[in-house]
């Protein structure tokens, strides 16, 4: 029987008894090999779950499976036995193996401890290491999940295009596109670059679907070397009709609890491995997340409390506070971690620091946007009301010196039955750095891209 590791440990929460003495099957990369010329010690991991798989073997029969170093790869049949008193809930022992891989002498990983430094240099080798193992592992995991839960919730999955003849934030850097150097516009008759969000694209969907996502890779070309900031990046962007600004922050936080739960009981091991060698703090960050509610927090109350820190001698490294500031990560991270002590919606930004887009509140001065903080990383996603009324949305356009004539079908989305929807936008990758405790974004990433880097 052809088994996956996953599926065997899975099969101790059954019948234990029915597992033993039957001849299993399985294949996979060696993490370990050892022998005491007696008996021999060999650990396979097929990937499907963190725990690697025992496999007993005798030297004197088996002098091929000896000879196996870290990072071959071997198909191993045997009989499963229990072990009940062992560290291992079980082991096969070995009848019969074919070595369906030799490992090289130069092959680069070893059993000690590698730098993520070095590890970045080989993406096509990294994730058989335990961290990048688990990560991978986690990464699909949420991926799956954040498609069931939209799915469960009746959205409609759309696909918005990498191409694109608009810059949804109205002032973004962007990776133009191509074709003859000497023409940019030839191809299609004008300037196209890479997308920076499918918000735009996907608020017409919702105007028919009423709730729709798009989670798809976006561009952004600042050349910022920072730990958060790549080249490209996963975006989760749903947008929903009839929906106002609450209605968006009721589904952020359900949406990222429930996703963010199911990945933690899917991966156990995977987390623990986070919290042992990577953060210990994870549990806690997790308990943020899944556990605490979100205060919701007006800018202005946000901007006070910011104010009375400073009075009160709390030292930021940018301490001029203002209302009309663009926060720091600094200030999000003390709104967060020393006055609400959890995660908060801040909302009701000034409209002169945010999108062109959003919805102007009757005050003239602010916008029905949200950004949602956490301790220790501060903004994790952010979303806004969109403004629905054609002549402020077209006014506003008009402010911002932006090309109205290339947005136009935007506009006719107010024209042509609108109504009221919001959506939010969140960074798949921070996701993933803030629930495994890593803090560059260039180790969530399978492939990274990131100014002056990228290998191949």
């Amino acid at each position: 029987m052809l088994a996956y590791i996953k599926d065997l440990y899975a099969g101790l929460k059954g019948p234990t008894e029915a597992l033993e003495g039957k001849e299993v099957t399985v294949r996979g990369l060696v993490k370990s090999n050892r022998d005491n010329k007696t008996v021999g010690f060999l650990w396979v991991s097929d990937s499907s779950c963190f725990d690697a798989i025992q496999v007993v073997y005798d030297p004197a029969k088996f002098s091929d499976v000896q000879k196996l170093r870290l990072g071959a790869s071997v198909e191993a049949t045997g009989t499963l036995a229990l072990t009940p008193n062992m560290k291992q809930p079980f082991e096969i022992h070995l009848t019969k193996a074919v070595v369906t891989g030799q490992v090289a002498d130069d092959y680069p990983l070893q059993k000690k401890k590698t730098s993520f430094e070095f590890l970045r240099t080989l993406p096509h080798l990294r994730e058989r290491t335990n961290t990048f193992n688990a990560v991978f592992r986690v990464r699909s995991e949420l991926s799956y999940a954040i498609h069931e839960y939209f799915h469960e919730h009746g959205f409609f999955y759309v696909h918005t295009p990498i191409l694109t003849g608009n810059d949804a934030e109205g002032a973004g850097q962007t990776f133009q596109v191509v074709a003859d150097p000497k023409d940019p516009k030839e191809y299609f008759g004008k300037v196209a670059t890479l997308t920076v969000s499918g918000q735009l694209h996907v608020e017409p969907f919702a105007l028919t679907y009423q709730k729709v996502y798009t989670f798809g890779p976006t561009f952004r070309a600042e050349k910022s070397n920072t730990q958060r900031h790549a080249a490209e990046f996963w975006m989760i962007e749903p947008e929903i009709a009839f929906a106002d600004i609450d209605d968006d922050m009721d589904l952020m936080e359900d949406f990222l609890k429930t996703v963010v739960r199911r990945v933690v009981e899917r991966c156990p091991q995977d987390f623990k491995f986070f919290e042992t060698w990577i953060s210990k703090d994870v549990a806690t960050r997790l308990d943020h997340m899944l556990n605490k509610p979100f205060q919701r927090v007006d800018y202005s109350e946000g901007i006070a409390i910011l104010k009375d820190a400073v009075a009160k001698g709390h030292k930021f490294d940018n301490p001029d506070i203002y209302w009309g500031l663009d926060l720091m990560s600094e200030h999000e991270r003390y709104l967060t971690e020393q006055h609400f002590k959890g995660p908060i919606f801040l909302k009701n930004y000034p409209k002169e620091i945010k999108a062109f887009y959003m919805k102007q509140n009757p005050d003239g001065k602010t916008v029905a946007a949200v950004d949602l903080l956490f301790p220790d990383v501060g903004e994790l996603c952010g979303g806004s009301q969109r403004e629905e009324d054609y002549g402020k949305l077209l006014k506003r356009m008009e402010e911002l010196h932006m090309n109205i004539p290339a947005y136009q079908w935007y506009l006719d989305t107010r024209r042509f039955g609108g109504c009221v929807h919001s959506g939010f936008g969140l960074g798949f990758d921070r996701l993933l750095m803030y629930i495994t405790g890593l803090d560059n974004i260039r180790d969530v990433q399978p492939y990274p891209r990131t100014y002056k880097d990228m290998a191949f």
